[in-house]
């Protein structure tokens, strides 16, 4: 195994279309797990640790762009405010050892489907930015993941970063696992709320292939909310209309069986985290209201 370290992004970029078969590394979470059990042994590892400008990130006017390789530590520390989902599961990583080394380019990487942030740019609609020496392109992270652990890089492409919109309205994430710490996702959902485009959006983790949406019952949801002026009045979510919302979240899934859970579980733990999760992020947003009605 070689072991190729750029010391440039403009080097990394050379490195990836001379070797295509290398393998990104960063924080190194995911790929040295796979390495020490030798589920995985590539030609070549690209070593990204020397590309300073991947550990920076810059809040705009609207969105966030995140570099690939910024640890999870951070996004909890500095962006809680603008990415709320997403800090949320950052929180739920594994250890502080490595929320300090991972990043979500990582996970992005790797593309497994119990990979915790993944819920969470779903549900708050984020764009991958991906290079190569023929040039720069914005992924829509609905079209991202192609497969179980594929997404839609090609050979020569390296995640450069993340671009993720502002939050406009609370967000939640929810995870379960077989313990508290160090564990690998059996189920997670995240959910948010748009309200500048009364759009409820949603990622779940860990119940199919891929992450996915569950685009029924953002289009249920939407619909109720809309019809019952929801968005306006502030009134609290009918049981019936949540109820409906959570067993369309549970019909979206594709699970299986494995060591962590069985798929009738895991169908059953997304349909309470979803009606939790709407619970949290919509008294939250009635809270919001209210205060924003008594300031007025």
């Amino acid at each position: 195994m070689d072991f190729l370290r750029p010391a440039s992004w403009e080097e990394a970029l050379a490195a990836k279309a001379e070797h295509p078969t290398a393998v990104p590394i960063a924080g190194g979470t995911d790929v040295m797990v796979e390495i020490n059990f030798d589920h995985r042994r590539p030609e070549y590892l690209l070593d990204l640790n020397r590309v300073g400008e991947l550990t920076d990130w810059e809040v705009g006017e609207d969105s966030v762009r995140l570099g690939a390789s910024v640890p999870y530590a951070h996004i909890m520390e500095h962006l809680r405010g603008e990415l709320p989902g997403l800090a949320l599961a950052s929180h739920t990583v594994a250890s502080p050892q490595i929320r300090n080394r991972g990043g979500v380019g990582g996970n992005l990487g790797t593309a497994s489907p119990a990979g915790d942030a993944h819920p969470a740019l779903l549900a708050a609609g984020a764009e991958v930015e991906v290079e190569s020496v023929r040039g720069s392109r914005r992924i829509p992270i609905d079209e991202f993941y192609t497969g179980v652990k594929r997404n839609a890089l090609a050979a020569d492409e390296l995640i450069r970063a993340v671009h993720v919109k502002k939050a406009d309205g609370p967000q939640q994430y929810s995870k379960v696992g077989t313990r508290n710490a160090m564990v690998i996702a059996v189920c997670a959902f995240g959910l948010a709320l748009h309200p500048e485009t009364r759009t409820v959006r949603t990622g779940i983790g860990s119940a199919a292939p891929t992450p996915v949406r569950a685009k029924a019952a953002e289009e249920f949801l939407n619909a109720a909310l809309e019809e019952g002026g929801f968005w306006d009045n502030g009134k609290i979510i009918t049981p019936s209309v949540a109820k409906q919302f959570a067993d369309l979240c549970a019909a979206s899934c594709n699970p299986i069986d494995d060591v962590r859970g069985t798929a009738s579980y895991r169908r059953h733990a997304v349909g309470i985290m979803a009606r939790r999760t709407l619970t949290w992020t919509w008294e939250s947003y009635r809270g919001t209201a209210a205060t924003t009605e008594g300031a007025a």
